[in-house]
């Protein structure tokens, strides 16, 4: 009989060894340390939390400036820490889920893509201010409260090269449209075992057919910054990033679809709104006829 508890316990001491040094299911929140209570209030209402229910870390603007600049414009990264994340870590293989509000300049597969170059695939995040800010900044936040729960750094190259991802992203999202501009960096992060061997002038012609694949045209600008980008992918391990595109691809492709399917919905309504629109017009012309008669 003790030899079978002492199976028992080598057993369970085994398999504590072997688990993973964070739990699953784990949350924070990261709150903006510039916001006062009413705003730290309307946050957690948009989270769907009450304040308390999480452990909450603070994130200020020099600690943002640590990844920002260099990357965004100074006027961009401003002097004060607005943005805030609700970040839960969720069993491996479950995907990222990210929802933003009152972020008008980074969207959800931009911080899903960049996110995965940093090291994280798998996690529920909502993205939120109480006013209308860019949000380059929730990136940071999320950083921190991934790191907080899992007792572990993310590698500092790739947490630069992330918030260089979603600024390049970003930049790219107002010519061609956020989902256009997160595939052509991942189809580059995807080739990254051989565009580190490129010169930059082959490099510039993979960006021009892939480009070319969504029907887009970019500029020199634009094709420079996926070159700078490329180059400073080189800093990490390629095998690593190409795992961490592929495991967040469904994702996006879950994204994707269902931001077309919005698209569509909302081109139905507008065509809806002006046939009736027109109608309408043309019953008060016949009315008008009418009446004057």
């Amino acid at each position: 009989m003790k030899r079978f508890f002492g199976m028992i316990l080598c057993l369970a001491l085994m398999l504590s060894l072997s688990a993973p040094a964070f739990a699953i299911n784990q949350s924070r929140t990261v709150i903006g340390a510039d916001l006062d209570p009413n705003q730290v209030a309307m946050v957690y209402a948009n989270f769907g939390l009450r304040r308390g229910d999480v452990i909450e870390l603070t994130m200020t603007n020099a600690e943002e400036r640590r990844y920002l600049e260099g990357f965004v414009d100074e006027h961009v990264i401003g002097t004060r820490s607005i943005s805030c994340v609700y970040v839960e870590l969720l069993p491996e293989g479950s995907g990222m889920s990210v929802t933003t509000s009152n972020i008008t300049w980074c969207t959800g597969d931009m911080y899903v893509s960049a996110l995965a170059t940093a090291g994280i695939t798998d996690a529920r995040i909502l993205v939120a201010a109480p006013f209308a800010v860019s949000g380059t900044a929730a990136l940071s936040g999320v950083y921190k409260a991934y790191e907080d729960m899992t007792g572990t750094s993310l590698d500092d190259m790739a947490k630069l090269v992330s918030t260089q991802e979603l600024t390049v992203t970003g930049d790219l999202a107002q010519q061609i449209g956020s989902m256009d501009s997160t595939s052509i960096v991942s189809e580059l992060k995807l080739m990254l075992n051989e565009t580190r061997n490129m010169s930059d002038e082959e490099i510039r012609s993979i960006i021009i057919d892939i480009a070319g694949r969504y029907n887009v045209s970019l500029t020199d600008t634009q094709i420079n910054q996926l070159i700078s980008l490329c180059r400073s992918l080189e800093g990490l391990n390629p095998d690593q990033l190409k795992q961490r595109v592929e495991e967040v691809q469904g994702t996006l492709q879950k994204m994707s679809e269902a931001k077309t399917k919005v698209q569509d919905f909302a081109q139905n309504v507008k065509q809806f709104m002006e046939s009736a629109s027109g109608f309408i017009d043309k019953l008060s012309e016949f009315l008008s006829r009418f009446t004057n008669k």
